[in-house]
């Protein structure tokens, strides 16, 4: 149970509210949760059962040319400080910080000469789209076409990045549940609350009503019954609870994964749950500056984490029903500035895919022996998009109505990552 009050804030709703919100207290209806999923959103085809998708974001731009695309023969303004090394499958190099994954390679595709198209675009990596095209997240198409389950939300972000995961015209209902802090807490009740008790829906709804007069100024509750059934079911599932409970797990397999990496965790624990969806963040890879010292430090950790994660899913036999892609917005400069940093680089990077049941233990295109431009094929998110909506059962062509009831494909380009299936 969460209570917490807090200053008078005006959203970008129109409704001045107080950060006060209560779990589970039956005098405004115990549904908080449901208030909860409506603020933080802006208040057929569908996936195949048991097929699920974690997205590790790497936010800032990571480097291709110091992790999964170096040239160690290029001169050193351009390969940098560090050194290759070999992998389980021959040819399939990697940085000498991330030995884990050199281990496991036979598990991994590696896409080398991505091509990125906005500098700092989470959106081009959740839509396929540049930033001016209002198009909704991956997360939130998945949701609008596989509807309620079981309790579970079809769409879970760790990020906590409201506004780089943006429903768009598919609706609030299927803006992501962001379980960090109060949403986390509350899928909890009220001491003495059962859930006989909270399962009286009716009186709910009738207090639920009185919220509606209080505060709804501008229509802005429209709907807010889907989100009570929905908040209802999630608070009532002990299986929603314990998914995102890491404590669970037993200490060696939490020591697997090491404490930087529990969203890792999280997620293998979300997916094997039931949810479709589930993107986590992995931050600070925007290295204008001391880019090499920073790589000490980071490369390690993301070597921890997505070894420990797509192990996992091998050994619990998931990997053929969960896709998980690593990548950023885009690569970073070949060439080393005079801050021993990498400056943005959208012409070339790189993205990894595990599990899905694709063709791993390879490497997808190429760049120049600068690292500068791909060669021969060319990449983008909408390759990556494509086929993870493929490896969930949903047809890329597929179209939903936007706000004006105008029929929007989910990606216009519609080409799979070759080679991958």
């Amino acid at each position: 149970m969460l209570s917490f009050l807090g200053r008078r804030r005006r959203y970008c709703d129109g409704i001045s509210r107080r950060d006060f919100l209560r779990v589970g207290a039956l005098s405004v209806g115990g549904l908080s949760l449901a208030d909860l999923l409506r603020l933080e959103s802006r208040a057929s085809t569908g996936p195949a059962p048991g097929k699920s998708v974690i997205m590790v974001f790497l936010h800032g731009g990571p480097t291709h040319i110091d992790s999964y695309d170096m040239k160690p023969d290029a001169p050193v303004e351009f390969r940098g400080e560090f050194r290759p090394i070999h992998s389980n499958v021959p040819g399939m190099d990697v940085c000498e910080l991330m030995p884990r994954q050199a281990g496991i390679m036979d598990k991994l595709t590696i896409l080398r000469g991505l091509h990125f198209v906005e500098e700092h675009s989470a959106h081009s990596l959740w839509t396929g789209y540049p930033e001016r095209i209002n198009r909704p997240a991956f997360g939130s198409v998945v949701s609008y076409l596989k509807g309620k389950q079981d309790g579970l939300p079809p769409y879970v972000s760790l990020m906590n990045r409201p506004t780089d995961e943006d429903p768009a015209y598919v609706g609030t209902a299927h803006r992501p549940f962001f379980p960090t802090g109060p949403g986390l807490e509350n899928l909890g009740l009220v001491a003495g609350v059962s859930l006989d008790r909270l399962s009286d829906r009716k009186q709910l709804l009738s207090n639920l009503d009185t919220i509606r007069r209080d505060i709804d100024y501008r229509g802005a509750l429209a709907g807010l019954d889907a989100y009570t059934v929905r908040a209802l079911d999630m608070v009532a599932s002990t299986k929603t609870r314990e998914a995102f409970d890491i404590g669970r797990e037993p200490v060696a397999v939490r020591e697997k994964y090491g404490k930087p990496n529990e969203d890792f965790l999280r997620a293998r624990r979300l997916v094997e749950a039931g949810i479709s969806v589930v993107t986590l963040v992995v931050g600070g890879w925007d290295t204008h500056g001391n880019n090499f010292n920073a790589m000490r430090g980071m490369l390690p950790n993301l070597d921890q984490g997505v070894h420990a994660l797509v192990s996992d899913l091998h050994e619990r036999g998931r990997a053929k029903d969960v896709a998980v892609v690593v990548w950023g917005e885009f690569g970073r400069t070949p060439r080393v500035n005079a801050s021993a940093g990498r400056d943005h680089w959208p012409r070339a990077g790189f993205g990894v895919l595990a599990g899905g049941n694709f063709k791993t233990g390879q490497i997808i295109g190429e760049t120049d022996a600068h690292g500068e431009s791909p060669k021969g094929l060319s990449m983008t998110a909408s390759h990556v998009l494509t086929s993870l909506y493929q490896h969930l059962g949903i047809d890329p062509g597929h179209t939903i109505p936007d706000n004006n009831g105008r029929p929007m494909y989910l990606l216009d380009e519609r080409e799979p990552v070759p080679g991958l299936v």
